[in-house]
């Protein structure tokens, strides 16, 4: 398709994260991460969310927010030192990106970055600027004057400084990872400026609010899915109550001849996710800080499984601005009409490592000739990893 969404981040390559051992992928609009509890899918997302964290703040604190340097690199008889993230991103129509590092863990719970470099592409893979750092030693550089590194610290962070490393800095921290808590919502919240959802949606009245404002028909269009998932459910606002505020919800009852009122505290669980997620993969529009990627776990947690419906075409309806990553194990979410089998990623645990890959030849038959859905396929544990796929990623060198 001519006008197909392009995704932000259009390939990962991940090796000793977590409990990930070696992964390569390529990612879509709309990618769906499937698997069993346990299998591995959240860490994927984890290894994105830590490229973000480690330039929103630093990278000493993005591992140490995730235990430190022994809970962040895959545990296994060799002990792996040092664990990788590398993507390459579209960053605008005439510029990708290609942006990759190594952690190596040393003793004391210490880290060095062993090695770092970007790339900046055109469209044709000719480069236009690059750089790459080894243990805080400068090795490549396009410039001719550029900032130390220090061999701890990401250097990219430096490198926001200069004109040509800017907006690729920008985008990697332009994305949101979101493990969605309605309790956190359902509770009265203290006001913030409303530029991004956080992780647990405890700011959400001020995104809603901010969203009011930047774009009013974003906050109508929420309203009108909340309403295919929970019937009766006519739109939504933020509302202040006294130094604090909330979301209300306007409801139509039986019998009433205009909608009631609800705050957030009166509504279900399911209503409160749903609307973290319609309210997560809305927020790019009318702002002037692009979110570029959105990534939600379990996004069906507490809805009815005719929900899913809503859910995903509100997803597909995002995906003009925003990539979307979700993880599941939910079989009504992959069997919503049109999913392109090229949407799905297996997650697989064996002997404690993740596999993660798409299914195999004969799934995808399976699927494409109608003869199951990925649903029906799932529902039957017979989703199937293609494992010659995933030995081949074992090939692919981070730094090539």
């Amino acid at each position: 398709m001519e006008n197909a969404p392009i995704p932000f981040i259009k390939s990962v390559y991940i090796k000793n994260y977590k409990s990930i051992g070696h992964c390569a992928l390529e990612l879509e609009p709309f990618t769906v991460l499937v698997g069993r509890n346990g299998a591995g899918k959240s860490n994927f997302l984890d290894a994105l969310r830590f490229i973000s964290d480690s330039l929103d703040t630093s990278l000493d604190h993005a591992i140490k927010w995730r235990g430190g340097i022994d809970l962040v690199r895959r545990r296994s008889t060799g002990h792996p030192r040092n664990f990788s993230i590398g993507i390459f991103v579209h960053i605008t129509k005439e510029k990708f990106a290609k942006y990759s590092f190594e952690v190596g863990a040393k003793s004391g719970g210490a880290f060095v970055v062993k090695k770092e470099r970007l790339e900046i592409l055109r469209p044709n893979f000719d480069l236009t600027d690059l750089y790459q750092v080894e243990s805080g030693q400068v090795t490549k550089m396009s410039l001719s004057e550029y900032p130390e590194a220090q061999a701890d610290r990401l250097y990219l962070v430096a490198a926001s400084g200069l004109r040509e490393f800017r907006e690729v800095y920008d985008a990697l921290r332009s994305v949101g990872f979101y493990n969605l808590n309605p309790q956190a919502m359902l509770e009265l919240q203290s006001p913030d400026a409303g530029n991004i959802l956080m992780r647990d949606g405890s700011n959400i009245a001020s995104v809603v609010g901010r969203l009011q404002q930047d774009n009013p028909e974003a906050v109508a269009r929420i309203g009108q899915y909340l309403g295919k998932i929970t019937p009766g459910v006519e739109g939504l606002e933020r509302v202040s109550l006294g130094p604090r505020e909330t979301i209300q919800f306007r409801q139509k009852v039986v019998g009433a001849e205009h909608p009631w009122r609800f705050y957030a505290a009166n509504m279900s669980d399911g209503t409160l996710r749903a609307t973290g997620v319609l309210v997560a993969v809305s927020q790019l529009v009318g702002h002037a800080s692009a979110v570029r990627l959105v990534g939600i776990e379990e996004p069906e947690t507490a809805l009815h499984p005719a929900a899913a419906n809503a859910l995903v075409d509100a997803i597909r309806e995002a995906n003009a601005t925003t990539q979307v990553i979700v993880t599941s194990h939910s079989p009504d979410i992959l069997d919503v009409a049109g999913l392109d089998p090229k949407a799905l990623v297996l997650a697989v645990s064996r002997e404690n490592e993740t596999r993660l890959g798409r299914p195999d030849g004969a799934t995808l038959e399976a699927i494409r000739t109608h003869l199951y859905s990925a649903g029906d396929l799932h529902r039957m544990d017979q989703l199937i990893l293609d494992e010659k796929s995933v030995e081949m990623q074992n090939q692919l060198s981070l730094f090539e």
